[in-house]
């Protein structure tokens, strides 16, 4: 063995020896170290791949096995369970060095200006997106909604949960029959449709994805909601503003936009509202204050194989730039183990129906399930570290009006939005039972005197 190799076999055994459950590594020449029996087995195809064990660059390991360099013998979720050890620090800090911290920063300033055009957005968007329908169809909810669920009974389906959530936003946003609706983001129209067939609104969502737009205006004309719901290809920034919405919502949209861009897409958001309208914002945010991704390499892995321009901030920047851009944070809330708790509803959805989606993938299927897989389990783990969280922020576009309208007792003075300025009406009764008669929870609304 060269020494080179030697001298890695060292630093190796002690991030194996620091590690929660048995582990071990099997070498190119079929030397092992590490646990007799262990529970999970590395692989090692290319020495590069114990360079990165080391270092615990996980982020690293993670592109090793994508790439062949690396093997993974054994349950992801005992993989996930050793990975904080194996990385050793908070991958949520930036380093503690001057220079590499002006570095790093150098570095994030270069690639925020040059990954956030029109036309880098949509390439982005459709790198992720548009992989393939059938292939997403294998592991999401029948609505395919692609972002967080909400458990409001931890023994929920995923797909009770994913309903749920929309119903959690709609109930949030307080939306009315008639209301003009606009969801930024709309993916596969799950809370489009929902909103639009559950309250009425009169519905439009913009996406950038080809496929998803095709797939939403098959979904519109089949449900018979040609005239009232429509599905627009098109970039937030150029939505038309002559007609404001009562109500706005963004699912998992904030992420893809980046932190330079969120003062534009805050201000954007404040002109497409009605003074006193309501706005959702619902999107993952990263788990430290100053860091721009994840360290241990994690950061680049999504990058390069998953979400290319993904960009996350603290929701404290997004609370200040949503309240910079005219708009009022009204209640924020996190759902971080819910989102723990989907991502590994969607891991087991695609192990179980691994076979099909090789066949959908056809030639570069072992690549992206190799990329997926590590994805969805990795980010799993990180919301459960609490590296990255999610955010549900209600805002609102005050109205100015600090005068009680004549005639109208039931609300406090100068609230300036339509939002009650309490809880008791997201959380009026049990989310199950809520589904089951969500219709009349909505007549008793509407009757309200507001």
């Amino acid at each position: 063995m060269a020494l080179s190799n030697r001298l890695l076999l060292q630093p190796a055994e002690q991030r194996l020896a620091g590690l929660p459950l048995p582990c071990a590594v099997q070498l190119p020449g079929g030397q092992r170290i590490g646990a007799a029996k262990p529970r999970l087995q590395l692989v090692v195809r290319d020495m590069r791949a114990l360079m990165h064990l080391a270092q615990g660059a996980i982020g690293r390991l993670a592109e090793d096995y994508v790439e062949g360099r690396l093997e993974i013998e054994g349950r992801l979720r005992d993989l996930m369970l050793a990975a904080p050890a194996l990385l050793g620090t908070d991958p949520t800090r930036e380093p503690a060095a001057l220079v590499p911290r002006l570095l790093q920063r150098m570095q994030r300033a270069v690639w925020e200006r040059t990954h956030h055009s029109r036309a880098k957005d949509a390439a982005q968007i459709q790198h992720h997106y548009d992989v393939s329908d059938a292939f997403y169809a294998l592991w999401l909810d029948p609505r395919r909604v692609y972002s967080c669920a909400y458990f409001a009974s931890p023994s929920m389906s995923l797909a009770q949960a994913q309903e749920a959530k929309l119903e959690h936003i709609c109930n949030k946003l307080m939306l009315k029959p008639g209301e003009r609706f606009i969801d930024i983001g709309a993916g596969w129209g799950g809370l489009l449709l929902w909103a639009a067939e559950h309250y009425g609104v009169d519905a439009t969502g913009i996406t950038l994805s080809r496929n998803q737009h095709a797939y939403v205006n098959r979904l519109i004309e089949q449900k018979g909601l040609q005239g009232r719901v429509r599905i627009l290809l098109q970039d937030y920034r150029d939505v038309d503003e002559s007609q404001p919405y009562d109500k706005v919502a963004s699912v998992g949209m904030c992420e893809h936009v980046g932190r330079p861009n969120l003062p534009l897409y805050f201000a954007k958001i404040r002109r497409l509202l009605k003074p006193g309208g309501l706005v959702m914002n619902h999107g993952i945010t990263a788990g430290g204050t100053d860091n721009p991704q994840l360290a241990g390499g994690m950061g680049d892995f999504i990058e390069k194989y998953i979400f290319p321009g993904g960009q996350l901030v603290h929701v404290s920047v997004m609370l200040d730039t949503m309240a910079r851009g005219g708009l009022e944070p009204l209640d924020a809330e996190c759902l971080r183990p819910h989102y723990a708790q989907t991502l590994w509803h969607w891991l087991d959805a695609l192990e179980a129906r691994e076979a099909e989606a090789r066949r959908v993938l056809g030639d570069n299927a072992e690549k992206v399930l190799r990329a997926y897989r590590l994805y969805l389990a990795g980010s799993a783990m990180g919301f459960e570290q609490g590296w990255i969280s999610l955010f549900q922020i209600l805002g609102a576009r005050p109205n100015g009006q600090v005068e009680m309208r004549p005639g109208v007792s039931t609300r406090l003075r100068a609230t300036q939005s339509e939002y009650p300025f309490n809880r008791a009406y997201m959380y009026a009764q049990d989310r199950t039972e809520a589904m089951q008669d969500a219709p009349r929870a909505r007549q008793q609304r509407d009757t309200e005197t507001i």
